[in-house]
């Protein structure tokens, strides 16, 4: 056989094409060649992938992207698309570091819980939403109960959220907790005084309870101004996109907002403790509040990296004797797209 002509470029040929031409002297130059194309192929294939995963992100923040040109028909300034990427940016790296807290739970078997409230549509779904985007849900889950069943409400008040406590190596984030009682349930009138009364007698010790076995408590309020309220209900009435997160008592909320405004400066003045104090979270920006939130999350956890062993891809075993059946074309999904 003769050599390769160097006019050719070896990457252009199949491998059938380089093995005719080639000698064996030249064997190991052309299993480098096939190491370099199929080294190019997956770095292209990687690329497409971390696309993708970025592309999720876009996916989340769709709602704010179309907010920005629906009402005003503006483009963005530079300094917003700047403010944008700025974001972004930030987001990532955060989530960089929750997946760091993320290795360190798993690997002490840590138990952290998140409570997250506030008023409705401050943000608290959104930055739980961040927080959990790129976190295993087998490590990291989130708690959103429903209203108690009858039988629930027979309970010891504080028995159906003892049962979504972490085990160890486990992250929960309550999506609204026990402090239903004081805020929703006190407003609409669906605890009696004495209940009222009782729980802000045994949350602290319950706390100090959790506390003391080793879990790792922090408290979330998420604020937003009267005017920012209104702005975002009327979104949801208006964006068939949204309606769904309107509810009844979502509507009761904003008729009530001074009522809700002393249920939670009372449950701030009884319920802040040294051993698990409240954050408030400024909301009116939901993009501040986010970075904000998880920032000081991972402030308030002392984790380390953990070293993770270097990881190599076994070579997939073949069997020659093994025939693959065809699937029927009537069994795929139609390419619509």
């Amino acid at each position: 056989m003769g050599s390769i002509p160097s006019a050719i470029d070896p990457k252009s040929l199949t491998r059938q094409e380089r093995k005719e031409l080639s000698t064996p002297e030249q064997d190991s130059f052309i299993e480098r060649m096939d190491k370099e194309v199929f080294n190019d192929e997956l770095r292209r294939k990687m690329h497409e992938d971390l696309i993708d995963t970025y592309d999720e992100e876009l996916e989340n923040e769709i709602d704010d992207y179309i907010r920005d040109f629906r009402f005003d028909g503006r483009e963005m300034s530079e300094q917003e698309r700047l403010d944008r990427r700025t974001y972004f940016q930030e987001l990532v790296r955060l989530q960089r570091e929750l997946i760091k807290l993320q290795d360190w739970v798993v690997d002490r078997g840590e138990r952290i819980v998140v409570i997250f409230e506030g008023r409705d549509s401050a943000g608290k779904g959104g930055a739980i939403k961040r927080i959990t985007q790129r976190l295993n849900p087998r490590v990291c889950r989130v708690a959103a109960l429903p209203a108690p069943t009858e039988r629930e409400q027979s309970q010891w008040y504080f028995q159906r959220y003892v049962a979504h406590l972490p085990a160890a190596g486990e992250i929960v984030l309550f999506d609204r907790s026990w402090y239903n009682r004081v805020g929703v349930e006190r407003v609409m009138g669906f605890c009696t005084d004495e209940q009222y009364e009782e729980f802000f007698q045994s949350v602290p010790e319950f706390e100090r309870m959790l506390v003391r076995s080793g879990i790792r408590l922090v408290k979330y309020w998420f604020s937003i101004t009267d005017d920012e309220q209104h702005s975002r209900f009327m979104s949801r009435i208006h964006d068939p996109l949204k309606q769904w997160k309107l509810s009844a008592m979502d509507l009761q909320s904003r008729r009530r907002w001074e009522d809700y405004t002393k249920a939670k400066e009372t449950m701030f003045e009884r319920t802040h403790i040294p051993e698990a104090p409240w954050w408030v979270v400024e909301g009116n920006n939901k993009k501040r509040a986010r970075l904000n939130c998880i920032a000081h999350l991972l402030e308030q956890i002392p984790y380390k990296e953990v070293p993770r062993e270097e990881v190599e891809l076994p070579e997939r075993k073949r069997d020659d004797e093994y025939y693959r059946e065809p699937i029927p074309d009537d069994m795929y999904v139609p390419p619509r797209y």
